[in-house]
């Protein structure tokens, strides 16, 4: 009996130990200010020098007044261009492929050539109300979601198209290969090509806004109200970032895979902050 005791608590004390070292935790970086109303952020991995896109609302998030824009940031944080590009509305959620960097902006897929910095196409989405993420898969297939209307659009050779429907608030969005991870309110869904829906997680306090992979069926999590959660691979959630209190909303979060640094834009209090992943 003694010995069966012995051996139950050496089981116990290995299963707290591998829990323990499982543990994520993030350690501020830098915090770059002066941003107005930052809303999401996109690590580019640049060959000659990787960088970071934010886009800015710079007033309402649901207000048509040109005041939006895109700003450009070294991956430092330093700020190389606040107004790299001008003249958005509400730009919310930001997606990269190839020469293209594609933002939602209420009611409109915006294209932007990065390389000629400058807006050449607004693809209005019919329906739409509330246009919030933007993901693209590696065929350059873009999809967009509508967090008031519950839906998420597909853009394709040219045209938009209904894509799902009746998930509930959606929002944060990430393309992994033909299927789709969506935040859709308080779970986190997988979609496949054939759009059956699995949760992958559920629990969170509050509604999805950022989603970024870290390792295959992990994830990390942001809900706008001031939560970061890990995802691990078995649906358990971890609480890394509880800034409600403070009043510092945690909104579309960017991830540098190669560092595993997580880029958090405070909507309300005009920074980015920047965390190692430990």
């Amino acid at each position: 009996m003694k010995q069966l005791f012995m051996l139950f608590s050496l089981l116990l004390c290995l299963l707290l130990g591998v829990q323990a070292q499982a543990a994520k935790q993030l350690e501020p970086l830098w915090q770059t200010a002066d941003l107005p109303t930052p809303e999401s952020v996109l690590y580019v991995a640049d060959k000659k020098s990787p960088y970071l896109f934010v886009s800015l609302i710079d007033g309402q998030g649901d207000v048509v007044d040109g005041k939006g824009g895109i700003a450009k940031l070294t991956t430092e944080g330093e700020v190389i261009d606040k107004e790299w590009v001008t003249g958005l509305n509400a730009p919310k959620g930001m997606a990269l492929y190839e020469n293209h960097l594609y933002v939602a902006d209420i009611t409109e897929l915006v294209i932007i050539d990065i390389e000629e910095e400058k807006v050449i196409e607004k693809i209005p989405v019919v329906d739409s109300v509330f246009l919030n993420d933007v993901t693209v898969n590696s065929s350059g297939i873009v999809y967009v979601s509508d967090t008031r209307t519950n839906k998420v659009h597909r853009y394709q050779n040219g045209k938009v198209e209904l894509y799902l429907d009746n998930v509930t608030s959606a929002n944060g969005l990430k393309a992994l290969g033909s299927n789709l991870v969506v935040g859709a309110g308080q779970e986190l869904l997988l979609v496949d090509a054939k759009k059956n829906r699995l949760v992958i997680a559920k629990g969170f306090e509050s509604g999805i806004d950022g989603i970024e992979m870290i390792e295959r069926g992990e994830f990390i999590v942001s809900c706008w109200v001031g939560l970061v959660y890990y995802v691990h691979g078995d649906g358990r959630l971890e609480l890394l970032i509880d800034s409600r209190e403070e009043k510092i909303n945690t909104a579309d979060i960017g991830y540098d895979p190669t560092n595993k640094h997580l880029f958090v834009p405070n909507f309300f209090k005009d920074t980015v902050t920047a965390y190692q992943l430990k």
